[in-house]
């Protein structure tokens, strides 16, 4: 997808709109473990994965917990700095190496005060990840397991292809074992 694309794909918007956004994009290629945000940092751009894959996730005591994992057309942002202009809660990383467009949150706020256009783009690509974010509690509290993962399967197969199982299983809220166990069940088919 082209930077247009993905930006419009997010709410569509005017060609004076999309040229004022266009203008600010910087394209860079960073590779794999690279950190866009880090939980002990203050964010200053956002991006737009055209080519690759990232993870969202917090350090806790001895372990990382995945929150999300964002391929190619994904807008990536540490929402309490693009939101509050705070340190992230989070760190975001790089999976592979990837093509982004980066945009300076400064410049980005600017466009937002003087194109109404941009503003509900902005307010949009939020209230997407805000979205995305209840979903995931939601299910976490109310679904098993097995159940997560057999959604992961229905809605991103992908990532099994692209992501290390720890990860994933940091993603589903259990153990490695756990989803070993799970992956284990589910290819013995449904019990009688």
């Amino acid at each position: 997808m082209t930077l247009p694309e993905i930006l419009q794909a997010t709410y569509p918007l005017p060609p004076a709109s999309l040229a004022r956004v266009l203008a600010l994009a910087e394209y860079v290629e960073l590779p794999k473990g690279t950190s866009l945000f880090r939980d002990d940092q203050l964010a200053h751009h956002i991006y737009v994965l055209q080519r690759g894959l990232a993870r969202a996730y917090a350090r806790r005591a001895d372990r990382e917990v995945t929150f999300w994992f964002s391929a190619e057309g994904a807008v990536l942002a540490s929402i309490r700095g693009y939101t509050e202009q705070a340190v992230s809660y989070e760190t975001i990383e790089l999976l592979e190496d990837s093509g982004l467009f980066r945009l300076g949150m400064p410049a980005l706020r600017q466009l937002y005060r003087t194109d109404v256009h941009l503003a509900n783009w902005g307010r949009v690509m939020v209230e997407r990840v805000w979205l995305q974010t209840e979903q995931q509690l939601i299910a976490r509290q109310f679904r098993t397991a097995e159940e997560r993962y057999a959604d992961l399967l229905q809605q991103r197969p992908e990532l099994l292809q692209r992501v290390a199982l720890g990860h994933i299983a940091s993603y589903l809220g259990i153990t490695q074992v756990t989803l070993s166990r799970v992956r284990a069940r589910l290819k013995q088919g449904p019990r009688p």
